[in-house]
């Protein structure tokens, strides 16, 4: 196994794994296909590994080239990094909001942190989940991310940094005539033999569905089973509308027409907001983020957690391990 592997073989694989063809590949990095397909071989040569199945007709990925994929990315992110230093330009850095909206905490942190830093370019994204935005993260399409963190699995924790930022209160988001909007707060034993709508099926939010389970766990309070996945405000509405079952939210989650958002009481139940980014991940734009994420949960007592709120036992031991 060599010691050394030159970047260009590791551009070349990580293009041709984008493409799948070796002829786009090739114009993509404006070589030659036969320079490239001979980068291709001494690069498996070399780590003694096959990356692709190459047939007449298709080029797709091995096990091994799925394996070693995002390790090759992160090599490749970490040049980039370091040349984009040395001529004084910084990369954008892409931070993964999971929703729009300017009172969700994850906006909040990244405004102040624009503030802070503002000769840096902090770019906007909307994965709408963190386990589909953990995943981008590591293959190093996405730099940071906000949401639970202890809901994402062990293996992909371990390649992961992550900052606490809130405890934040949940909500239900409920439609206008349903009985629930009466007063202003809603207490849990209240949504007993109500169905919730809490993600389920949506494979970019398992870790949000799994806190919705833990809080209705004994309760009489039932997920709703898998609903159309919904991109964007008036589809997210009409499909509310459609079903007609109030929706899991944090009590910061933009208002819809013809719904009523009403906090959760009794207890408080909390969801655990922690910043994530690729272990190892150097930029001025993630220390403004850490910088503003402190300073918003200090001024407004996010981490200050009430001893009558719930929150599951893994959540709470992260937590601990981090404050």
């Amino acid at each position: 196994m060599p010691r050394d592997l030159e970047p260009r073989l590791l551009r070349a694989f990580a293009a041709v794994a984008d493409e799948l063809h070796f002829t786009r590949a090739a114009a993509r990095l404006y070589v030659a296909q036969q320079a490239l397909s001979r980068d291709v071989r001494r690069l498996e040569r070399e780590l003694g590994v096959e990356l692709f199945v190459r047939t007449t007709r298709h080029v797709t990925l091995t096990a091994d080239g799925e394996r070693l994929l995002p390790y090759a990315r992160r090599v490749l992110a970490a040049q980039d990094e370091l040349l984009a230093a040395a001529d004084g330009a910084t990369r954008p850095l892409l931070v993964d909001l999971n929703s729009p909206g300017p009172t969700m905490t994850s906006a909040r942190v990244l405004t102040r942190a624009r503030t802070l830093a503002p000769e840096c370019e902090l770019m906007a994204r909307y994965e709408s989940g963190l386990t589909h935005a953990a995943a981008e993260i590591l293959a190093g399409r996405l730099d940071v991310s906000f949401g639970r963190f202890a809901g994402l699995e062990p293996s992909v924790r371990a390649q992961l940094a992550q900052q606490p930022v809130r405890l934040e209160p949940m909500a239900v988001l409920l439609p206008e005539a349903h009985p629930l909007t009466a007063g202003e707060h809603v207490p849990l034993a209240a949504l007993a033999g109500e169905t919730v709508y809490a993600g389920d099926g949506n494979p970019r939010t398992p870790e949000w569905t799994d806190l919705a389970r833990r809080l209705f766990a004994g309760r009489g309070i039932a997920v709703a089973p898998p609903a159309p996945l919904a991109v964007g405000e008036e589809e997210f509405r009409r499909v509310m509308e459609k079903f007609g079952n109030p929706v899991l939210v944090v009590v910061d989650f933009p208002a819809l027409p013809g719904t009523v958002r009403r906090p959760l009481v009794d207890p408080v139940p909390l969801s655990p907001v922690s910043l994530v980014w690729r272990k190892g991940l150097g930029h001025p734009g993630l220390d403004a983020l850490r910088r503003a994420a402190a300073e918003l949960a200090a001024r407004e007592g996010w981490l200050e957690r009430d001893p009558a709120g719930w929150l599951p036992e893994s959540d709470a031991a992260l937590l601990n391990d981090h404050l």
